[in-house]
């Protein structure tokens, strides 16, 4: 197993991209740290998990990552509980409006910026002093096609995604000699609830499920992606080596 004895925290857990990696790496072997908003749901992807895993490893928390204290409190509850946090992913995002900029409602903005900003900011922050001591971690930012190359009516949205490519870049130089990676991942149009958000009309039938996409973030979280910084990855199109499959 490549994740063994990893410790893991996933924000916006409870479903989507987010349940997917929960349910990937703990077969791979991961202790997982779940977040989200919703504590029921959270109860599902745990129970989930134990069916196929019984003895894996599975601390849930309700937390707003839009808020500081609440991020604090779940690091602290994470720290405590597993000794340390070896990889974190900034899955949790809000979608906002798909309106055009000169009519976006402005409390809006600042709740979407907020959130996927400022969140992953939050998480990033509490997080990489433990990794700085350990000399050792890895950070994936969930992306998006959106944060690279802006389109009309992506809002808030895509300009928080474009701001988290700088942080990754950022981050990606101050902590290479920690020995601690910074990565990004676009995980591509997949059949998700937010996805339906944005495309009402769309037939998901056709698209990925968030299963499908999973390989690079274990690849990025495994001792495979050691030495692997400040890089940009399309999980749809991502393929593994035969060896590490």
């Amino acid at each position: 197993m490549r994740l063994q004895d990893k410790h893991i925290v996933i924000t916006g857990a409870s479903k989507g991209l987010g349940k997917a990696l929960a349910l990937r790496f703990t077969e791979e072997g991961a202790s997982v740290a779940l977040c989200a908003r919703s504590q029921s749901e959270l109860d599902d992807v745990k129970q989930e998990i134990h069916s196929a895993n019984p003895s894996a490893r599975v601390i849930t928390h309700v937390c707003d990552i839009a808020d500081a204290k609440q991020v604090d409190a779940f690091v602290q509850t994470v720290v405590k509980e597993f000794g340390s946090v070896d990889v974190l992913v900034n899955n949790a995002g809000a979608l906002g409006p798909r309106v055009p900029i000169a009519e976006y409602p402005p409390e809006e903005w600042e709740r979407v910026v907020q959130t996927n900003l400022n969140g992953t900011y939050y998480f990033t922050h509490k997080v990489v002093p433990g990794m700085i001591k350990q000399k050792s971690g890895a950070i994936i930012n969930v992306t998006s096609t959106v944060g690279k190359t802006g389109r009309a009516k992506w809002g808030a949205y895509a300009v928080s995604k474009f701001a988290i490519e700088g942080m990754t870049q950022v981050l990606s130089e101050e902590l290479k000699s920690h020995n601690i990676t910074v990565n990004s991942v676009n995980p591509g149009p997949l059949a998700t609830e937010m996805r339906r958000q944005a495309y009402p009309t769309e037939d998901q039938s056709y698209l990925r499920k968030p299963e499908e996409v999973t390989d690079v973030f274990v690849y990025l979280a495994s001792a495979e992606g050691t030495g692997i910084s400040g890089q940009w990855f399309d999980a749809a199109n991502y393929y593994a080596p035969k060896e590490i499959k």
